[in-house]
């Protein structure tokens, strides 16, 4: 069961520095609990560079510091270095390996991850072909190879912000190649890890 969010007040917001992949989740979620937080969101695919995912990053914590603001990182364990960057800033992170797990929960990942599934958010459903290619290169047989040794199909995440993005979706699948499925998704299991990293970042300014 997803733990009850309590509203957290403070004079200055905490600022949410992280990926944009789950933007309108999170921004629907610190509305709806009146979380005094603000936003500052990097592009989702900066997972695939890590040079310029801790450039980045950096860039954004940096200018918090200056700024005197405290910070939260919306991150996953999405690079080797990403404990160095929250002892650096005095700050720290959503718990769960990646988005995925803090929106589906660890247990669901790893059943579906176990039966093959790539997972697919809407963000990447609307930029898969040039985010794809940018990374691996214009080959789709090379493309394909990669997403067939390891994946049996893209099962699309379909959230209570979700647009509709079907087209986009059954685009991407075609191009490697798998076969669509959708999975409808709760917004509990993120609202909990927000809450949870909210409540941990004010007990540490206490």
């Amino acid at each position: 069961m997803p733990q009850k969010t309590i509203p957290i007040v403070s004079e200055k917001p905490i600022v949410i520095v992280g990926c944009g992949i789950l933007h309108k989740e999170v921004e629907f979620l610190i509305k709806k609990n009146s979380w005094n937080v603000e936003t500052q969101f990097l592009a989702s695919a900066l997972h695939n560079y890590f040079d310029r995912l801790y450039n980045e990053l950096n860039e954004s914590l940096t200018f918090d510091e200056s700024k005197g603001r405290e910070t939260i990182v919306f991150y996953g364990s999405c690079h080797p270095r990403m404990d160095d960057i929250l002892t650096k800033y005095h700050t720290l992170r959503t718990q769960g390996q990646n988005c995925i797990v803090m929106l589906l929960g660890y247990e669901k990942f790893m059943e579906e991850l176990s039966n093959g599934a790539y997972f697919l958010l809407e963000d990447w459903a609307l930029t898969w072909e040039p985010m794809l290619t940018e990374c691996f290169g214009k080959n789709p047989a090379v493309i394909r190879e990669i997403f067939h040794s390891s994946h049996k199909c893209i099962m699309a995440l379909r959230t209570p912000c979700s647009t509709d993005f079907t087209s986009a979706a059954q685009a991407a699948a075609d191009f490697v190649d798998l076969p669509l499925v959708w999975l409808d998704v709760s917004l509990d299991h993120l609202e909990s890890v927000l809450n949870d990293v909210i409540t941990r970042k004010h007990s540490s300014l206490s």
